[in-house]
């Protein structure tokens, strides 16, 4: 974005659309607005007044009041008034300053603006294939327009603009309307189900047009030669800045800007660079998921009906049935015929029985639980809530476990050094527990360059690496196990 002094400028032309007496504002700058339509340019109060007072809302308006919102609009730039000093008799008549008034450019788009606001819902967006024909027969002449005159390249170029605004601005409306919540909560209507088809035929057609027209749009404009696309731009730039304007500075800089920008937007749009995806293949990928979206809920909805119509009178039979059986033993062979031989469902699982006697049926079993769960992805368990639970003592209790069990382990250390030293070749029968400590103390010197290591309780060693060559046999509770002639050294600091 690049700020300009009139980005930041407040816009008082549109102060009209939400100030006091805003009725009588819209309804003047109305007037304007129909009259400049028909080419009429200039009015005086009076003509103003007299359209005014054609509806019975104004009944009550006076002339002054005219004046004054005139004059109001004239401060806000709504309208330019001009001394008509033409049919002036006497001194008077020049003093009471008759005035004409004409609409001020920013007024007439800011009019145009608001018709289309006003009718939003009744003209609404569409999907227009014929669109994306117009800009790939406007692109295969792109290559004609170098050697064209002036004339015919701007109106070539004004063609192809006018036809990509129309496709751009029309299918974001359209993909727009069709992801609002208003669409959403129409697709689960039974109403809907009569309008999918027709809409689903709207919407493959237009991906049909895309898929033609934008392969070879795609590839004519990657054909084009950079001096062909500079001659053809230059020439449009040259026209613009050729067309007379009064009251507007034109700024060479800003039209060339305008008119490579528009060509970079097209280019963009279908047939994006450096790996990214088109806008052509965005629009694509969201038609076809507005397809899918409509066909799910149009499944839903007719399953919904089915089941809701058929089912009911299905159990009202099955229900008569059971009704007419004389005892219990007649219902078991009734349900085996409406749910048993139907759809067998087997159920497998580690189940005891209290009999295995092939005789006896299953209605003289006992029943059994069995808990079914979803067999998908993205099914969780849920979790039961609970208070957070005190565990103070438990924590005391294991810590206190642990330092027992550390000063054991401490203990039987202590009792296998002699003179500093833990010696492999010459230990006793050792627990389980002690091999696991002393192994680990071997390995933590063994990754250590100079041997060296660290005991739990900060003691350092080295490993005496002198008889490393010879094997010794260490007798475990468990077992025993051959390993080199080693030594723990432990160096008092």
């Amino acid at each position: 974005m690049h700020v300009t002094e009139k980005l930041t400028k407040p816009l008082t032309e549109a102060k009209y659309l939400n100030a006091d007496n805003v009725d009588r504002y819209r309804s003047i700058m109305r007037i304007f607005f129909e009259n400049y339509e028909k080419l009429k340019y200039w009015m005086y109060q009076e003509e103003v007044y007299a359209q005014m007072m054609q509806d019975s809302y104004f009944a009550e308006y006076r002339m002054e009041q005219c004046q004054q919102d005139l004059a109001a609009l004239v401060e806000w730039k709504n309208l330019t008034a001009i001394q008509d000093t033409r049919k002036v008799a006497s001194i008077q008549e020049f003093k009471n300053k008759k005035f004409r008034y004409q609409m001020s450019p920013y007024s007439v788009e800011i009019e145009r603006l608001v018709l289309r606001l006003e009718n939003l819902f009744i003209e609404g967006a569409s999907l227009e294939p014929t669109l994306l024909e117009r800009i790939r027969i406007s692109i295969e002449r792109f290559s004609d327009m170098g050697e064209k005159d002036l004339n015919t390249v701007y109106t070539w170029w004004q063609d192809l603009n006018n036809d990509f605004s129309r496709l751009n601005q029309n299918y974001q409306d359209y993909i727009r309307d069709l992801n609002s919540v208003k669409a959403e909560e129409m697709m689960r209507t039974k109403e809907f189900l009569v309008f999918k088809d027709k809409l689903i035929d709207y919407l493959r057609n237009f991906i049909k047009g895309l898929q033609k027209n934008v392969g070879m749009i795609e590839e004519g404009l990657r054909m084009l030669e950079p001096e062909l696309v500079n001659r053809v731009l230059d020439k449009v730039i040259q026209y613009e800045l050729s067309i007379p304007r009064m009251d507007v500075e034109v700024s060479p800089e800003l039209i060339a800007e305008k008119t490579r920008g528009r060509y970079e937007s097209i280019r963009s749009w279908f047939a994006a660079d450096h790996m990214e995806e088109n806008e052509a293949g965005k629009l694509f990928d969201a038609t076809n998921d507005i397809i899918r979206r409509i066909t799910r809920y149009a499944a839903q909805l007719s399953e919904k009906n089915a089941l809701g119509a058929n089912r009911r009178e299905e159990y009202r039979k099955v229900a008569e049935l059971f009704l007419k059986c004389e005892d219990i033993s007649e219902a078991h062979r009734m349900s085996a015929m409406v749910f048993g031989l139907e759809k067998t469902f087997h159920l497998k699982g580690d189940c005891t029985r209290e009999t295995d006697s092939m005789n006896k049926g299953v209605y003289e079993e006992p029943a059994m639980e069995l808990v079914l769960k979803p067999r998908v992805r993205t099914y969780r368990e849920k979790s039961r809530r609970s208070a957070i639970r005190e565990s103070r003592e438990e924590k005391e209790r294991a810590r206190r476990q642990m330092l027992e069990q550390l000063r054991e382990d401490r203990r039987k250390i202590e009792l296998l050094e002699v003179k500093g030293r833990i010696d492999f070749a010459s230990l006793p029968v050792i627990e389980p527990r002690v091999r696991e400590i002393l192994l680990k103390w071997l390995s933590d010197a063994l990754e250590d360059a100079d041997f060296a290591a660290r005991t739990d309780d900060g003691r350092r060693y080295v490993l005496d690496m002198s008889q490393a060559d010879e094997r010794c046999v260490v007798h475990c509770e468990d077992g025993n196990f051959t390993m080199p002639k080693l030594a723990i050294v432990f160096q008092e600091e």
